[in-house]
């Protein structure tokens, strides 16, 4: 019996779906998205490795609040809404899409990603998600993975204080 138990609980441990559980762990992957200063920080290797300027909701509900998960990516996405493709220049979600699963959406719905509008960068002007220029955008694609976890908040704390109580930075 104690066999069969050990077996079940390495076979859960070592599950490629484990990672469900607390994350992040120092040195994971981790976004902060800051509403009240408009900045998105990457953490990873256990330290704020970027910050760059974004755009959010132009109401304070529209972008929600709370710790997500990264659960879709796409290069050059294809706004539906509009029907219009990816890499056209009309295209609002500019060249990336980082989608997150707030308010129980499949990653679709909130994201993070580029615009085709860069002077909208910066300002409250979004419809609920956080846009960034697309060399920005760009350029932390490849560093957050699907099941990066993101924390969207509205704080008058620095990034390693947010990072800190989210156990992605060693306190």
């Amino acid at each position: 019996m104690h066999v069969f138990i050990s077996m079940l609980l390495a076979a859960i441990v070592f599950s490629p779906i484990w990672p469900l559980g607390p994350n992040p762990l120092p040195g994971d992957p981790f976004v902060i998205v800051n509403k009240q200063t408009n900045e998105v920080a990457l953490i990873n290797e256990n330290r704020v490795q970027t910050v760059v300027s974004a755009a959010t909701g132009k109401s304070e509900h529209l972008t929600p609040e709370g710790l997500f998960t990264i659960t879709v990516k796409a290069p050059e996405p294809y706004y539906r809404k509009k029907d219009i493709p990816g890499g056209d220049p009309k295209n609002p979600l500019g060249s990336r899409w980082i989608g997150f699963d707030a308010e129980n959406t499949d990653g679709r719905t909130y994201g993070i990603h580029g615009t085709n509008d860069p002077a909208s960068i910066g300002k409250k002007i979004s419809q609920g998600c956080v846009r960034l220029q697309n060399e920005a955008v760009e350029s932390l694609y490849d560093y957050i993975p699907v099941g990066t976890k993101i924390l969207i908040t509205s704080s008058s704390k620095s990034f390693i204080e947010l990072g800190k109580e989210q156990g992605a930075i060693s306190k």
